[in-house]
């Protein structure tokens, strides 16, 4: 579990799910172009997390750009993977609260399993 989710636990309050950057992240051109720093520092910065109270997210290493919204004020939660995502298994999850709020994190690993835990709690 990451270090921003954990300090950041009320009380009564535990994870349910986590999930982290896919991989392939490495693969991309600004992977490519940095020789993998850029992204191995998303890697080990990004986290998302649904405890049984809220949904959080923090990426970035810095800049810090944190997401953390309450579970009664999350509509619904969007996954969009394309062919290759589906393939290996990654995707980009959208957070969609009330008012039309909308938050995303790109290349999460298993996004329809993230997905489904909200559901479940929800």
């Amino acid at each position: 579990m990451g270090t921003y989710v954990n300090e950041h636990l009320a009380k009564d309050e535990h994870v349910i799910h986590e999930t982290k950057l896919h991989w392939v992240t490495f693969l991309r051109l600004r992977g490519i172009i940095s020789l993998g720093i850029l992204p191995f520092l998303d890697y080990i910065t990004t986290e998302m997390a649904i405890t049984n109270k809220k949904v959080v997210g923090k990426y970035g290493f810095f800049s810090r750009r944190t997401l953390e919204m309450n579970l009664p004020k999350i509509e619904s939660i969007a996954v969009d993977q394309g062919v290759l995502g589906r393939i290996l298994g990654y995707g980009t999850i959208t957070v969609i609260g009330t008012g039309g709020t909308r938050e995303s994190l790109s290349y999460m690993v298993n996004p329809l399993d993230f997905r489904k835990k909200f559901q479940e709690i929800g």
